[in-house]
């Protein structure tokens, strides 16, 4: 073997030692998609073997989480553990999109309801139930996802999923808005939960604001914000990843 190969041998191998590996905590902003802070990562990183640990709406703030280079191996184990999720719901007015991203369906006068009322509304979707999807989602429909079939008009049948919700709690009643705290299942819709609500209270809801604040142990505050990911350095980014040791022990593995 030449002196130049094994050079050439030594500078792979180097290469691949010093490739980032990792999971990131991101706290996405508002207006931001889950792509976006992807791209992001790349650009400043200089490296391209990352993805995401669920989508996150591009309304939504908070917990998203970015693994990178050999982390993307665990990706589905993280995205099949429980969630929370803040979020505030107003009542009165419904949506097609569930949330305040589309137009307004249906207008209703809200009804002076107790604390009581509305707890009774939440208490219905506690443990296991299904959901329906709403059109405006990332589900596929014949490989096209439901979201750009909605923006052409077209609603398809969806299949009712199997979800649940070990524990919520209502922090604030201001009417016409609710704000809530909600520990969940993976693949949970928030609108939908906020949606359904509001539909069993008589006046309909939709879902004004959403942060995702958990994700299996991983919290929002050891979170990057967006602004700094935006800025930071490559060695900025490397010093704040959580590595699979890490993980490892967090998750009690």
């Amino acid at each position: 073997m030449s002196k130049n190969t094994q050079h050439s041998k030594f500078n792979t191998q180097n290469s691949a030692a010093a490739a980032p590996c990792g999971v990131l905590l991101i706290d996405k902003e508002p207006g931001m998609t889950s792509h976006d802070a992807v791209a992001i990562c790349r650009r400043q990183l200089k490296f391209k073997k990352i993805g995401h640990c669920g989508t996150l709406d591009p309304m939504a703030t908070g917990l998203l989480m970015l693994v990178i280079g050999k982390a993307t191996k665990i990706q589905d184990l993280l995205m099949s553990e429980d969630k929370e999720y803040k979020g505030t719901m107003t009542l009165g007015i419904t949506t097609g999109s569930q949330d305040k991203e589309s137009d307004i369906l249906e207008e209703k006068e809200v009804p002076a309801f107790t604390e009581e009322q509305i707890d009774d509304g939440f208490k219905k979707y506690m443990g296991d139930f299904e959901q329906t999807p709403p059109m405006v989602s990332a589900i596929k429909k014949n490989g096209v996802p439901l979201y750009k079939l909605a923006r052409k008009g077209i609603e398809v049948e969806r299949k009712p999923r199997a979800v649940f919700v070990t524990d919520y709690a209502i922090d604030r009643i201001a009417l016409p808005e609710v704000d809530f705290t909600v520990k969940c299942s993976k693949g949970f819709y928030v609108r939908t939960y906020a949606h359904d609500i509001g539909q069993d209270l008589g006046c309909g809801a939709h879902l004004s604001a959403l942060r995702r604040t958990r994700s299996g142990k991983f919290t929002v505050d050891r979170a990057m914000t967006a602004a700094d990911l935006k800025t930071a350095s490559p060695e900025d980014i490397q010093n704040a990843m959580i590595s699979l040791a890490e993980i490892s022990l967090m998750r009690g593995a």
